[in-house]
């Protein structure tokens, strides 16, 4: 049992670490915590403009107020609570899928804060609608394939009334603005 003490005593006085190396791979990997997305502080009873995006009249009647809201024709205004938008997007939310309800350069901050800014991000602005006329017949198609079924539907009545007065002069375009609309716009 001496030599044991002993030898116990020896080699922990020469204990020497020596470490093999392990080839080890290491693979790293960058986890960041999710981003906690805020809304911007806004004052809720904002008047915010709303445009009509519909070729015709445009009702919305408020679920929460029952305050109705007219709209004459195609680009009319009416001024509408941020409050009454947000609740627009929960009961109402075809308003903003087929781009009724369409905003101003200035007020396109509402389109993020009501997160529906993804309806919009091919539509038609107020100011450009009538464009789509002047394109050629492959952008004509190209360009409706991309609209929400109520721009569609507002392009369709557009194009109708422009080809009823004789301002599509090209029979190409009213071609292709019938295949992509899939309607016939006159009498041939």
């Amino acid at each position: 049992m001496a030599n044991t003490k002993t030898t116990k005593k020896a080699s922990n006085k020469k204990k020497v670490a020596v470490e093999t190396p392990i080839v080890k791979e290491v693979v790293e990997e960058t986890i960041s915590a999710p981003v906690k997305r805020t809304r911007p502080q806004v004052d809720l009873n904002e008047i915010i403009t709303v445009y009509n995006g519909f070729q015709g009249r445009l009702v919305y009647v408020s679920s929460r107020t029952k305050e109705t809201f007219r709209w004459n024709e195609f680009g009319d205004t009416q001024g509408i609570e941020l409050r009454e938008l947000v609740n627009a997007k929960s009961s109402a939310k075809k308003f903003f899928v087929n781009n009724w309800f369409m905003f101003d350069d200035e007020s396109s901050w509402v389109l993020e804060y009501l997160n529906v800014a993804n309806y919009y991000k091919n539509a038609l602005t107020l100011d450009n609608f009538d464009d789509i006329f002047t394109k050629s017949p492959e952008e004509i198609e190209e360009t409706i394939s991309k609209l929400s079924e109520g721009q569609k539907k507002s392009v369709m009545y557009r194009a109708q009334r422009l080809s009823a007065d004789g301002e599509i002069d090209s029979h190409k375009v009213e071609a292709a603005l019938e295949r992509a609309l899939g309607v016939q716009l006159s009498e041939r």
